[in-house]
């Protein structure tokens, strides 16, 4: 393989177009997953930005660029999917047919390991290395949204006739009830930015937006624009104000879901769910054929999927002492994070103890 390693700055114009043109080709050549926005080149060059470490291999043959994988590095060797914790899409961008061996890529790549936590089904060259395999929730619109809302009324009948009640009277109780899909206003991203910390810290978790790069890279996301890609901030108002909001990232055909949040005092009215069906209507309306919820169980996602797409977490080694170290370290704590997640005996209580620690924390009893 000829492979050549780049800072994100200095990928050039070409190599840029070719990686959106392999994306904008996928669902036809049979690897949609490979249209995913966080795998787009403006996802790696924004975390650039924030981060130091990201680099960008490039695979060419004959001159011409055929793969492309964005990493982040240490000095050491170890190696990280770009925005790993954030990112929820992972692998490498490929043409049709490209093989290649992991092992020889990391070389390439200067890593010694290269951990991911959302690698996306296809990736053939590395899924010998995945230490367990997620279900990501996903709602399928490519049919429009009434064959969609066809789809949930069958599937959850109760869940689907409550939340368009709540929604009816939300509008009855105030006033100015609307929706905007693509919201350019920054302090509404503010407000979803306040809602979604206060959130982690009412439940007991980690503050995302206390880490000042994820903060940075939301934000230059926001403003991130062109015909292949977006960050789309999604508002639900009334009586003139924010009561529902989401940031994702949005592809030619993906609309990929990041951080929802809603004002609590409106929770009777299940805001958020409101917000994600009227999503689902514009992203229909737009040409975009899922939605991705993203990994992790949570009961709304059950309700709204469609169906669910598979994501894989571990490392990619080389025998290299670097590899062993990281893996003898990480290993421990994802496993029991996923025993935890996947056992509602040990969850359950687990989250009860992070939301009173979070109460605590929060200053309420």
């Amino acid at each position: 393989m000829d492979i050549s390693v780049y800072r994100p700055g200095e990928l050039t114009a070409a190599d840029r177009a070719a990686w959106t043109s392999i994306q904008s080709k996928a669902h036809l050549q049979g690897a949609p997953e490979l249209g995913n926005p966080f795998l787009s080149s403006e996802f790696a060059l924004a975390v650039g930005r924030c981060r130091r470490g990201v680099r960008i291999a490039v695979v060419r043959e004959g001159g011409e660029p055929v793969a492309f994988l964005p990493f982040q590095r240490t000095a050491t060797g170890v190696g990280r999917a770009i925005g790993l914790g954030v990112s929820d899409a992972q692998g490498v961008v490929h043409r049709p047919g490209f093989t290649f061996d992991a092992r020889e890529l990391l070389k390439a790549c200067g890593l010694a390991v290269w951990e991911f936590d959302h690698l996306v089904d296809g990736q053939t060259a590395f899924a010998p290395a995945a230490t367990g395999s997620f279900p990501s929730p996903v709602m399928d619109v490519d049919q429009g949204y009434d064959a969609y809302l066809a789809h949930l009324r069958a599937q959850a009948p109760k869940f689907t006739r409550t939340t368009l009640a709540k929604e009816r009277k939300l509008a009855r109780d105030h006033e100015d009830v609307r929706y905007v899909h693509d919201e350019r206003d920054p302090a509404a991203l503010r407000t979803l930015m306040a809602w979604k910390s206060a959130q982690y810290r009412r439940t007991g978790r980690s503050d995302r937006f206390a880490q000042e790069w994820i903060t940075r890279l939301v934000e230059q996301l926001f403003h991130t624009r062109s015909d292949s890609f977006a960050g789309v901030l999604s508002v639900l108002y009334a009586d003139g104000k924010p009561v529902a909001a989401h940031f994702g990232l949005r592809s030619e055909r993906i609309l990929a879901c990041w951080f929802p949040a809603y004002d609590p005092a409106f929770s009777k009215y299940s805001p958020g769910l409101v917000l994600h069906l009227r999503m689902a209507e514009a992203a229909a309306a737009d040409g975009i054929a899922h939605l991705d919820l993203g990994r992790g169980q949570k009961e709304y996602k059950d309700s709204l999927k469609t169906r669910e797409l598979t994501v894989s977490e571990g490392w990619v080694t080389r025998r290299h002492p670097v590899a062993f170290g990281h893996r003898a370290r990480r290993a421990p704590v994802r496993a029991l994070r996923n025993t935890v997640q996947s056992r509602p005996e040990l969850f359950e209580p687990a989250d009860r103890l992070l939301k009173r620690m979070g109460r605590i924390r929060s200053g309420r009893t």
